[in-house]
């Protein structure tokens, strides 16, 4: 069995010498890592046919095979992102504020890196990418563990990512990997406070109530996303469509697509057998309320069924949509407090008191005004990537990338100054 205390001890000691290397240094370390991605594409495929072939013999869903699977289409974009990632500005060392002091003390604020970053994921091997190239050139170590779904995937990967560190001539101890899935592996990595600065679990429900109960490492939670698209009244209903559309099918298995759909009681006559008639050529399933069942189309020919208790608390990570009617904004936005997780919702609408309203009420980390809610993302955002989507309010919210993964000390000059 792996130690984790060693790994996470080597983690501290890389973290230490990390937070000082220049920003070219850890550029050049990201370019050689999206260069190795290229030329070694079809390596990566290869061990990542092994994940699916046992996902697939194991009984793994089709959305987390969606997940799980590399093309050469994800690996340029995985390449792309490691460049968008390269041109931002290094965080670690800005000053975001100063000022000085009656008795002649200049304080300032200078970013940091956090430290050491704990990372847990399921079935998305980009994820180690992603993670690895934020906490590099935020000038932190991270440790790794994915999922037992991906295993040879992220072997293959994280031995890119040390071959990259090398040829740059940094620590390969920056990035340590949890190649062993044996759960108490992750029991024992959430006692690791004295190395570990953040633990930033991804995954489901269950993932993220155990760490929450049982890490002693401060947890960021997030990922986890039941979206909604309220269709107002005033809503341009053919470009809706559209919109909907995007945020449903796009890529259904990601956690910023869309699952509920709420209709203004007076657009619902239309809309509801127009967005039926619109999404059933993706195979789109429906899941509606009483009332959205009144006005369905005379004849149709896809599935739709009678919404039960939970479907609107359900991130469906499929082709499935909820549909519910609701009497105006109030309604609306009570069913949004009740249901949504707080990742992404949005409104469509031509009211701008309506929009105003609604970007305020809604407490959610992303919130839309006539948008897919499909942009919440790192590199849509012109982040670059990011390390999780976090639905919590401390530290961090939404995308979280470089400046996400940094703090701040006080840097205090003085001219012997003492206290009287």
């Amino acid at each position: 069995m792996l130690n984790i205390e060693s790994i996470c001890k080597h983690a501290k000691q890389a973290s230490r010498s990390l937070a000082l290397i220049s920003t070219e240094k850890k550029d050049h370390a990201l370019t050689a890592l999206s260069e190795w991605l290229l030329a070694h594409q079809d390596e990566v495929i290869r061990e990542n046919e092994i994940d699916i072939q046992e996902g697939q013999a194991s009984g793994l869903s089709s959305a987390m095979i969606d997940r799980l699977t590399l093309t050469p289409t994800r690996i340029h974009s995985m390449s792309d992102d490691l460049q968008n990632v390269i041109n931002l500005p290094d965080p670690v060392g800005e000053v975001f504020e100063e000022k000085n002091l009656e008795n002649g003390l200049h304080l300032k604020k200078l970013r940091v890196p956090l430290g050491v970053l704990a990372v847990i994921y399921e079935s998305r091997p980009n994820v180690t990418i992603d993670v690895a190239s934020l906490a590099l050139k935020s000038g932190n170590a991270i440790i790794l563990r994915g999922g037992k779904e991906t295993i040879h995937s992220n072997r293959i990967l994280v031995d890119g990512i040390h071959t990259a560190l090398q040829t740059a001539n940094m620590d390969p101890d920056a990035v340590q990997f949890i190649s062993d899935p044996d759960r108490k592996l992750v029991e024992q990595l959430l006692t690791m406070y004295k190395y570990v600065d953040m633990l930033i679990p991804r995954g489901g429900a269950g993932l993220h109530n155990y760490c929450r109960e049982h890490s002693t490492i401060p947890v960021i939670t997030g990922g986890i996303g039941v979206c909604h698209l309220f269709v107002d009244e005033s809503a341009d209903q053919i470009r809706s469509l559209e919109v909907i559309r995007n945020a449903k099918i796009q890529r259904p298995t990601v956690c910023n697509a869309l699952d509920t759909v709420l209709v203004h009681k007076a657009a619902a006559t239309d809309f509801i057998p127009l967005l039926i008639d619109h999404l059933k050529k993706d195979d789109v399933a429906f899941r509606l309320d009483k009332r959205a069942m009144g006005f369905l189309p005379e004849k149709y020919d896809t599935e739709v069924r009678l919404a039960k208790d939970n479907d609107f608390d359900t991130e469906w990570l499929s082709l499935v949509l909820g549909v519910k009617v609701v009497d105006g904004i109030n309604d609306a936005l009570t069913h949004i407090s009740q249901h949504s997780t707080g990742h992404s919702d949005g409104i469509l609408t031509e009211n701008e008191e309506n929009a105003n309203r609604f970007t305020f009420e809604v407490d959610s980390a992303a919130v839309y005004v006539n948008a897919s809610t499909r942009f919440t993302d790192g590199s849509q955002f012109g982040l670059g990537a990011e390390v999780a989507i976090s639905t919590q309010r401390l530290h961090a919210r939404g995308p979280m990338a470089l400046r996400e993964l940094t703090t701040y000390k006080w840097v205090i000059r003085g001219k012997y100054h003492f206290r009287h």
